[in-house]
C-alpha cells in the first residue's frame, strides 16, 4: 500500500520517486486539469461570481489516473509548485477527486518545496499543512478578473474596431507604455550641443585628456556651447592659455554585490548578457529546476525561478559564505552574511530567491551534463548568488581641476582604478551596453558619453605644469528615450507593481503573437494595430490601462492572499465601475471612434512633410483628404472623396517596415537580377509577411500559369536593409552544410513552415535565437543535432525488415515509430525503459500509419487526433520540419474502447448527463471554485 504524491511535470515525478522509494507513487498532473470554458458565462457576477469549471481530456484522464493510484491509499501529497497557481493546482485536483468519490478514507496533505533535492522532498514530506484557502481566494479573484475582463471588453474592441484581436487586464496596460514611449520617441526633436577636449601631457611625460568645464569663469552647462561656433571660440581660448594642475581631489568608494536574482531580475540579465528572450530564459530556468541527468541521478540545479524574493535560506548562505572563504580567501569573506530586502513594489517575497541548490556544483562541474543554454544561464544564476556574499569592491576615484593662470578656463579629468576587486572579481552587473546588444546594433549610450571613471589617470601634485596637447570641438545631439527591451519593460512593469514575476514572459508573448507589438533588434516596437487598440482602450476606457489602477488592484490582490479582504468584496467593487464603464460604450458608433483615433493618431500616420505641404492631401484626386478609415477586415487610410475616389493605403506610418520608403506598400522593390537565370530579384509583402521572389513566374508546356520561387525573410531579417546576395542565397535554400560523421548522409539547412531548421535523415531541428540559416557551420549544425537524437532513441531493427525502429519525444509524450507507423507509448513505460519487443508488440496492436493529410487538413481542418499526432511525431517540441503534407499527420493515441451501455436504469441519469457537459461543474454561489487563467494555455507541463 503506497502514499500517493502528486505534481505537475512528468519529469519533476520522475525525478521525485527516485527521492521517496517504493513506498510512494508520484504521478504528473501536467499542470492545469481543469479551466474555465472559453464562453460567457462562465463567471457569473449575479450569482456573486460563481464559476464553472470545465476539464479537457487530458486533465480528466490524469485526474482518473490519480483516482486510480489512490484505491488503498492512506494519503495523498499535494505537490504542485510553491506559488499561487501550484496551490490552484492543488485545489483543482483534490475536488475533482472528491466529486469522484476517491478521497474517501484518504488524507490530503499539502506540501512545498523550493528545490527539487533530496533533503527538500524528504524535509516537505515530513512537514505537510493544510491547502491555503487565502491563495485560493486571490487565484480565484485574479481568474475572474482576467476572465471578465477579456471577455466583456474584447467584444467591445470587436464591434468598435474591427481588427483587433483581444484585450486583457494586464496586457493591455503594458501595451499602453510601449506605445507611449513609442511616441516620446516620435515627438523628440535631437538638440545639438558640443564639447572641447585637450590633451595633457604631466611633467613626467604621462599623457591624458580633460574636458572643459568653465569658460570665461563660468561654469558650462551641457548646451551653452550650442552650435559650431561658439565651440570654436571655446577652443582657441583652450589653445591660448598656459595650463596647470589646480587640485586633485582623491577618495575610496565602496561598490556592494547586487543581490540574487528573482524572476523578473534573471530575465532582465539573460536578456542584457545572453540575449535570450523572457519565454527562452523562463523555459531554461524550468529545466534546471526540474533537473538533469548527473552521474546517473537527476539532480536539480537550481531553486525555484517564479520567485520576487531576494532572500536566502540560512543554510545555502553558510554554505556560498563557505566556498567563498576557501576558494577565494577570507578577504572575500565579509564579516557577516549579508542581508537583502526587496525595492520592487508589491514584491510579496513569499519564496527565496533564485539561487543553485547546492553550491559545490560549480558551473565548470556540471558543464558536460548541460546543454548551451542551461550552462550560460546556470553560470549566471550561480556567479549572482556566489558574488552576493562577498565583500564590496573598492575604488579610488580621482579628480584632477586643470586651469590657466587666471582660472577663468578650467578643465576637469575624473578617472577610478579598482583598489581591491572583491565580488567584481566572479561577477559584474556592468551598466554600459552589452556583447549581445553590441552585436545587434543596439545602443544606449549617447555619441561621445564615454565613461569617464573607467580611465586611469596618471600621478599628478597641485601647481604641476602641464604641456597641453591636441584640442578637439566635438559635436554631438540628444538621443530620444530607448525603446523598450524584454528585460527593460520587465523592470517598468515590476517598479509599477504591475502583473506577477509568472506573468511578465506570458504577456510578452501574447502581446506578439496578437501582433500588436514586433520584435526588432531586441527592441519592442507597437505595430499599428497595437497603437489602435491603446488609442481606442485610453480614450474609453481609460481607467482600466492606468498603471495607478492597475497596480492598486494587485495590491487588493495581495490583501486576499494574505487573507485581509474578502475577494468578492473586491469582485463587487471592481464590477459595479466596470460594468458601466462597458455599458457606456453601447450606444457609441464606430464613426466617433474612427473620428476619435484619427484626431489621436493623425501625427503618427500622416507627419510633417518637408516644404510644408499638407500630409493629408489625396494623390489621387483634387481636394480628397486622407483619414483613417474601418473597414470588416480593420483600419486602413482612405480619401474623403470616396466613392468618387477609391485610394486606399495600408494602414503603415511613413518610415516603418515596410512602408513607402521601402516600396512594399507601392509594390515590390527591386534589389537586382539573379545572373544565373537573367530575372529580376525583388522583396515584396504579402498577407502572411516579407519575402523574396525570383521572377514573375510564366507558364508550363500545357499552358498552365507555373509559381515564381519564393523564399520568406526570417524574423532576424531586415526588409530595408537586404541585398541581392542575401535574398539569392534565400531562394537557393535548402542548402548543404556537411555530411554527418555517424551516419554519412547530408546535413542541409532550410526555411520551412515553422521556421529555420536544420535536418539529417528523418531528425529535424530548429535554429535558435542568433542562428543564421545562411551561414550556419558544421560545428554548430553538429550542436543543435545532438540535442535532436537526445530526442530520439534507437530500440534496434524490426524482426520483419531489419528496417529501424525507434521512440522519440514528442509534444504529448513518447511515441514508437518504425517507418511511417507510429504509436504513442503508455504513461507506464518510460522512454529509455522500453525493450525491442515491447515496442514491436504496441505496434503491431497500436500502431497507426501516417498519412497524407486532406486538402482540409492541410488548412488547419484536421481531426483533433491527427493534430496531435502531428505534433508528436516531430522531433521535440522545437522541431521545425519543411512543410510537406505528409509530415504534418501521425497516428493519435489509441482511443479508449466505448463502454456499453449500462442497464435500462441508467438510461435517465446518461439523458441527463448528455444535456450538460460531464465535465463542467458549477460551484455555488457561497464558495465559487478556484479559477485559473481564461482561454489561456496551460500551465508549463
Amino acid at each position: 500500500m503506497t502514499d500517493v504524491v502528486v505534481v505537475e511535470s512528468p519529469a519533476k515525478a520522475k525525478t521525485i520517486n527516485k527521492y521517496l522509494g517504493g513506498d510512494f507513487t508520484v504521478l504528473a498532473s501536467f499542470g492545469h486539469v481543469r479551466d474555465l470554458p472559453p464562453k460567457d458565462g462562465s463567471v457569473r457576477p449575479e450569482e456573486d461570481f460563481a464559476m464553472d469549471w470545465e476539464s479537457e481530456d487530458r486533465g480528466e484522464r490524469q485526474v482518473n489516473e490519480i483516482a486510480r493510484a489512490l484505491r488503498g491509499a492512506k494519503r495523498l501529497y499535494l505537490a504542485t509548485d510553491p506559488d499561487r497557481e501550484g496551490e490552484a493546482i492543488s485545489w483543482h485536483v483534490k475536488d475533482m477527486l472528491a466529486r469522484k468519490g476517491a478521497l474517501k478514507g484518504v488524507e490530503v496533505q499539502r506540501i512545498t518545496f523550493n528545490e527539487i533535492t533530496k533533503r527538500a522532498i524528504q524535509h516537505a514530506v515530513a512537514h505537510p499543512r493544510q491547502l491555503d484557502t487565502p491563495l485560493i481566494d486571490a487565484y480565484l479573484a485574479r481568474r475572474a478578473l482576467d476572465y471578465l475582463v477579456g471577455f466583456t471588453l474584447s467584444p467591445v474592441l470587436w464591434r468598435k474596431l474591427p481588427g483587433s484581436r483581444s484585450a486583457g487586464r494586464v496586457q493591455s496596460v503594458a501595451l499602453r507604455l510601449i506605445c507611449e514611449r513609442e511616441a516620446e520617441i516620435e515627438a523628440f526633436r535631437a538638440r545639438e550641443y558640443w564639447t572641447v577636449e585637450s590633451r595633457f601631457t604631466t611633467p613626467q611625460g604621462a599623457p591624458f585628456t580633460a574636458r572643459l568645464t568653465h569658460l570665461d569663469g563660468r561654469k558650462l552647462d551641457q548646451f551653452d556651447l550650442p552650435d559650431e561656433a561658439s565651440a570654436m571660440r571655446a577652443k582657441a581660448a583652450v589653445e591660448a592659455g598656459t595650463f596647470s594642475v589646480l587640485s586633485v581631489e582623491k577618495r575610496r568608494v565602496k561598490r556592494n554585490p547586487p543581490p540574487p536574482f528573482t524572476t523578473s531580475t534573471l530575465q532582465m540579465e539573460a536578456s542584457r548578457k545572453l540575449g535570450m528572450g523572457a519565454q527562452q530564459a523562463m523555459r531554461t530556468a524550468q529545466q534546471l529546476y526540474e533537473g538533469v541527468e548527473i552521474g546517473g541521478e537527476t539532480v536539480g540545479l537550481i531553486t525555484y525561478m517564479r520567485t520576487d524574493g531576494v532572500q536566502m535560506a540560512r543554510e545555502a548562505i553558510a554554505a556560498i559564505r563557505d566556498h567563498v572563504g576557501s576558494r577565494f580567501g577570507r578577504d572575500y569573506l565579509p564579516g557577516a552574511p549579508r542581508e537583502y530586502s526587496s525595492k520592487a513594489k508589491n514584491a510579496q517575497e513569499a519564496h527565496e530567491a533564485i539561487r543553485p541548490t547546492d553550491v559545490r556544483n560549480t558551473p565548470e562541474k556540471v558543464a558536460r551534463y548541460l546543454d548551451e543554454r542551461q550552462r550560460r544561464l546556470y553560470e549566471l544564476v550561480w556567479k549572482r548568488a556566489v558574488a552576493s556574499q562577498m565583500q564590496s569592491a573598492e575604488l579610488d576615484q580621482t579628480t584632477v581641476e586643470i586651469g590657466d593662470a587666471a582660472k577663468k578656463t578650467i578643465l576637469r579629468a575624473t578617472g577610478s582604478v579598482i583598489a581591491f576587486d572583491g565580488f567584481l572579481k566572479l561577477y559584474r552587473e556592468d551598466q554600459d551596453d552589452t556583447e549581445a546588444d553590441r552585436r545587434a546594433g543596439i545602443t544606449g549610450a549617447a555619441p561621445g558619453s564615454e565613461d569617464e571613471d573607467s580611465r586611469t589617470l596618471p600621478p599628478m601634485r597641485e601647481r604641476d605644469p602641464l604641456k597641453r596637447g591636441d584640442v578637439s570641438a566635438l559635436q554631438h545631439f540628444t538621443q530620444p528615450p530607448p525603446r523598450y527591451s524584454e528585460a527593460s519593460l520587465v523592470k517598468r512593469m515590476e517598479e509599477l507593481g504591475i502583473g506577477r514575476p509568472s506573468t511578465y514572459a506570458s504577456i510578452l508573448q501574447t502581446l506578439q503573437d496578437r501582433n500588436y507589438v514586433k520584435l526588432e533588434k531586441r527592441r519592442l516596437m507597437p505595430e499599428d494595430r497595437g497603437r489602435l487598440v491603446t488609442s481606442f482602450l485610453v480614450k474609453f476606457f481609460e481607467r482600466y490601462v492606468d498603471t495607478g489602477f492597475t497596480a492598486g488592484l494587485e495590491e487588493q490582490l495581495d490583501d486576499i492572499s494574505g487573507g485581509k479582504v474578502d475577494w468578492r468584496a473586491v469582485m463587487r467593487a471592481f464590477w459595479e465601475e466596470f460594468k458601466r464603464a462597458i455599458d457606456a460604450t453601447k450606444d457609441l458608433k464606430i464613426s466617433d471612434v474612427i473620428d476619435a483615433l484619427d484626431e489621436e493618431l493623425g501625427p503618427h500616420f500622416f507627419p510633417e512633410r518637408e516644404g510644408g505641404t499638407d500630409p493629408r492631401a489625396c494623390p489621387a484626386c483634387s481636394g480628397g483628404r486622407l483619414g483613417l478609415r474601418l473597414g470588416r477586415t480593420g483600419a486602413f487610410i482612405g480619401c474623403s472623396n470616396y466613392p468618387e475616389c477609391r485610394y486606399t493605403r495600408p494602414l503603415i506610418a511613413p518610415g516603418a517596415e515596410g512602408d513607402g520608403t521601402t516600396g512594399l506598400s507601392d509594390g515590390p522593390r527591386e534589389l537586382g537580377t539573379d545572373p544565373a537565370s537573367g530575372e529580376k530579384v525583388t522583396v515584396r509583402r504579402g498577407p502572411y509577411g516579407v519575402y523574396v521572389q525570383l521572377g514573375e513566374g510564366g507558364t508550363d508546356a500545357k499552358g498552365k500559369p507555373t509559381k515564381p520561387r519564393r523564399a520568406s525573410l526570417t524574423k532576424d531579417m531586415d526588409p530595408d536593409t537586404l541585398d541581392l546576395d542575401r535574398a539569392l542565397k534565400l531562394l537557393s535554400l535548402p542548402r548543404l552544410i556537411g555530411r554527418d560523421p555517424e551516419s554519412g548522409e547530408e546535413i542541409q539547412a532550410g526555411l520551412g513552415r515553422f521556421g529555420p531548421y536544420i535536418k539529417v535523415g528523418s531528425i529535424f531541428q530548429s535554429l535558435e535565437p542568433g542562428d543564421d540559416v545562411l551561414s550556419l557551420g558544421m560545428n554548430r549544425a553538429m550542436e543543435l543535432l545532438a540535442k535532436a537524437r537526445a530526442k530520439v532513441r534507437l530500440v534496434g531493427q524490426h524482426p520483419k525488415d531489419q528496417a529501424p525502429v525507434e521512440i522519440r519525444k514528442g509534444r504529448f509524450g513518447p511515441y514508437a515509430q518504425h517507418g511511417k507507423t507510429v504509436a504513442n507509448l503508455p504513461r507506464n513505460l518510460a522512454m529509455e525503459d522500453a525493450t525491442l519487443d515491447e515496442v514491436v508488440a504496441l505496434l503491431a496492436e497500436k500502431g497507426k500509419e501516417l498519412k497524407p493529410m486532406t486538402k482540409g487538413g492541410a488548412k488547419g481542418k484536421a481531426k483533433p487526433a491527427a493534430k496531435r499526432a502531428a505534433n508528436g511525431a516531430l522531433v521535440g517540441d522545437d522541431a521545425a520540419p519543411p512543410a510537406k503534407p505528409a509530415a504534418r499527420k501521425a497516428a493519435a493515441p489509441a482511443k479508449p474502447a466505448t463502454r456499453k451501455a449500462p442497464a435500462r436504469k441508467a438510461a435517465a441519469p446518461a439523458a441527463a448527463a448528455a444535456r450538460k457537459p460531464a465535465a463542467a461543474a458549477k460551484q455555488p454561489a457561497a464558495k465559487p471554485a478556484a479559477a485559473k487563467k481564461p482561454a489561456a494555455p496551460k500551465k508549463k507541463a
